[in-house]
């Protein structure tokens, strides 16, 4: 049944792109240009190696990043967001403030 809402319910839609745990996080990081797989793992150091090449296939397969072999020696992979992908960004800045509201916010209620 939820199926049939994909591609229809723009907030089903949007939520299923993005379902991974690291999903928003990860295009976070790759919204000012091409980072490479370590780079991206250096970023995020609780994230698995197994779990980062799960979500970055999943959002590769969403057309929402892209993935690039360069054919050297050691071979070198980068990813970065599809013009789709840079498409979020609003979303990614509304989360930002957010978020950051949400933290000042928890501070005042706190008494920091």
């Amino acid at each position: 049944m939820d199926e049939e809402r994909f591609g229809k319910c723009p907030f089903y839609t949007t939520q299923r792109l993005i379902q991974g745990k690291w999903a928003i996080l990860i295009m976070h990081y790759l919204s000012d240009g091409p980072v490479r797989f370590n780079e991206l793992q250096r970023k995020m150091p609780k994230m698995t190696h197994a779990t980062l090449s799960n979500q970055l296939k999943q959002l590769e397969t969403e057309k929402l990043i892209s993935r690039k072999v360069y054919e050297d020696i050691p071979p070198k992979v980068e990813y970065s967001l599809t013009e789709i992908g840079k498409a979020f960004q609003p979303v990614l800045d509304s989360i930002r403030a957010f978020g950051r509201e949400y933290i000042s916010y928890m501070d005042t209620y706190s008494g920091k």
